[in-house]
């Protein structure tokens, strides 16, 4: 049985701990600059009001710029009270009572903090600016319908697909208050600055009908204005600009006849604002008078009392309590997974059990390394397993031969003669060629494998495989070369390299038919020396090509080990490459041959050579 881990040494037990202690530094201290600075962060907080009387503004601004009247603003006057934490009352100008978040009979301030007028501030670009701007979202008659909505949205969206496919401008559209659609940019400006000549149709920014109609409008409220100031038009024409905040040239109405200076351009301006306000003046509330806080007394001085310092205790007192619980709650969280790998890893090896992926954080991803080593566990297992399988048919079928004979030998069936002792020597000699191959794999994996380095000239090396197996290439009827010149050396073991090409022209040949050619190349590649075995033979299937240098690995499963070999060959050609700080690869068409590249560090040709 394991033995129980202490109490003062589990992770659940340290963690609370160690966040108890920083809670009880980060409430004292919390608590002391709490006293320490309240006045300082009061007078902070007076800033902060001045911003939220700002913002209550806008909003009751917006709304008037969206309601003919103030009757139904209650509820909006509530919720924003409650949601500053402020007292908000609304009147007519001669104080009249239009809504007041304060119970009925509270007196009002002896001033008011700002009139509530959207024809006459800019509260939505500006909080809280009393100029003498026009609220955008005051449109009134300029609404678009929702049938031209969607035919400007349609528009929209081509114009952005042009911008995209004409000048690679990734534009967004932005909803303006009135209803139409606008290509901004990814700083949300207008993206129309600079618009591509085949994007350029003018249909997205010509008015539409009805903002046409109120456009046209506008100009018969302005005539007698511009009459009076000497000022007409030349060309009427309408134009749109709905990012621009001026009142006069957000609807450009025409061209004028006579704007010869800057005084004639302040008149045109000021009769066009006058006529857009009181075309827009039936569709905003009156004009109202917003009073913010309390009655007709001050706050009062902030002091920290002794009450309110229990107050202070008692708030660290209760974020000290709040922090121990939330701690245990997520250690608690923290050692469930890591007990769930604990189980796991104490289960019979057999079982290659894992663990479910509930998280992405360092837990879940220590339960994806532990689930890939179970994985890779189980797959070398299998392979363990195979191999024995593959080793043990390996040497079976020479050795049951070689029992066979020399049983019916023994028995007197049949005379031992050379022929028999031949057939004998050559079963022994594969059994010897079995074990010769998996010793050496053997080194390799554990890294025993022994190499005496020597400079190998590469001609050589090309000219000993060539002159070795020529007369296996005769005999199958394959053209056997070597392509090579005398300045390549390398650094490597002579026998083990003869080992690593023998094995490849072997396979070569083996699977070349009569009349095909095998040719072993050699050349110099920067750093690097690269050997090439190349046959015109049956080639290798695609699927089968990662499998090349598996050991026991053949395509065909049904050839035997005379005409397929042990399945040992490639995988101790890439063993001794490695060994040689080299790589192997194969490459083959089917039909067409393979082709096995070899490539070795290049070394320098020795001294007086």
């Amino acid at each position: 049985m394991r033995p129980r881990i202490p109490l003062r040494k589990r992770l659940l037990v340290r963690l609370l701990v160690a966040t108890v202690l920083i809670a009880l530094c980060s409430v004292g201290a919390t608590a002391w600059l709490a006293v320490q600075t309240t006045t300082r962060a009061i007078r902070e907080e007076q800033g902060q009001d001045l911003a939220d009387d700002m913002r209550i503004l806008a909003q009751l601004s917006g709304y008037a710029a969206t309601h003919p009247e103030w009757k139904g603003v209650a509820p909006t006057v509530r919720a924003l009270s409650k949601k500053m934490g402020r007292r908000i009352a609304l009147t007519t100008s001669d104080r009249t009572l239009i809504a007041d978040s304060a119970p009925h009979g509270t007196s009002l301030p002896p001033r008011a903090a700002a009139s509530v007028d959207p024809l006459h501030t800019d509260t939505y670009t500006e909080p809280g600016a009393q100029l003498s701007g026009l609220d955008p979202r005051v449109v009134g008659p300029y609404r678009v319908t929702a049938k031209e909505r969607v035919r400007l949205m349609r528009l929209a969206k081509d114009r952005q697909a042009c911008f995209a496919q004409a000048a690679g401008i990734d534009t967004s559209i932005t909803m303006t208050p009135s209803g139409r659609p606008v290509l901004t940019d990814a700083d949300g400006n207008d993206a129309n600055g600079y618009v591509p000549e085949q994007c350029a149709d003018g249909k997205l920014n010509t008015p539409t009908a009805t903002e046409s109609k109120a456009l046209k409008n506008l100009i018969v409220r302005a005539q007698p204005c511009l009459k009076e100031g000497g000022v007409s038009f030349k060309v009427p024409y309408f134009g749109v600009d709905v990012f621009d905040k001026n009142l006069g040239s957000r609807y450009v109405t025409g061209a004028y006849n006579k704007l010869g200076d800057a005084a004639d351009i302040r008149k045109a301006e000021a009769c066009t604002d006058d006529a857009r306000r009181a075309q827009l003046d039936p569709y905003v509330a009156p004009v109202a008078e917003l009073f913010l806080g309390g009655g007709d007394t001050t706050a009062p001085r902030f002091d920290v009392s002794p009450a309110n310092k229990a107050k202070v205790v008692g708030a660290a007192a209760a974020v000290l309590a709040l922090t121990v619980l939330v701690t245990a709650v997520v250690a608690t969280r923290l050692v469930r997974p890591l007990r769930a790998l604990t189980e796991a890893a104490q289960q019979p090896p057999e079982l290659h059990v894992r663990v479910p992926v509930r998280t992405r954080d360092e837990t879940g991803i220590l339960a994806e390394a532990f689930n890939d080593l179970t994985e890779r566990r189980e797959r070398m297992e299998a392979q363990r397993k195979a191999m024995v399988s593959d080793i043990a048919h390996e040497l079976r079928s020479p050795l049951t031969n070689i029992r066979g004979w020399l049983e019916v030998t023994r028995d007197g069936f049949v005379e031992p003669d050379p022929a028999l002792l031949g057939s004998l020597h050559e079963e022994a000699m594969v059994l010897q060629r079995v074990i010769d191959d998996l010793q050496d794999l053997a080194a390799a994996d554990a890294g025993t494998l022994r190499l005496h380095r020597e400079p190998v000239r590469v001609q050589d090396l090309v000219d000993q495989i060539v002159a070795a197996y020529r007369v296996t290439a005769d005999t199958a009827g394959v053209a056997l070369t070597g392509k090579t010149d005398n300045s390549l050396w390398l650094e490597a073991d002579p026998v083990r390299m003869r080992q690593v090409l023998g094995n490849l022209v072997s396979n070569a040949l083996r699977h070349t038919l009569a009349d095909g050619t095998v040719t072993l190349t050699a050349w110099r590649d920067g750093d690097h020396i690269v050997l090439t075995v190349a046959d015109t033979g049956i080639g290798i299937a695609p699927e089968d090509l990662p499998h090349v240098f598996e050991r026991f690995w053949r395509a065909d499963q049904s050839r035997s080990r005379r005409t397929g070999g042990s399945g040992l060959g490639l995988s101790i050609v890439r063993d001794l490459v490695a060994a040689h700080d080299g790589t192997v690869e194969a490459t083959s068409e089917p039909g067409a041959g393979s082709v096995f590249t070899l490539r070795l560090p290049n070394s320098p040709a020795p001294e007086g050579d």
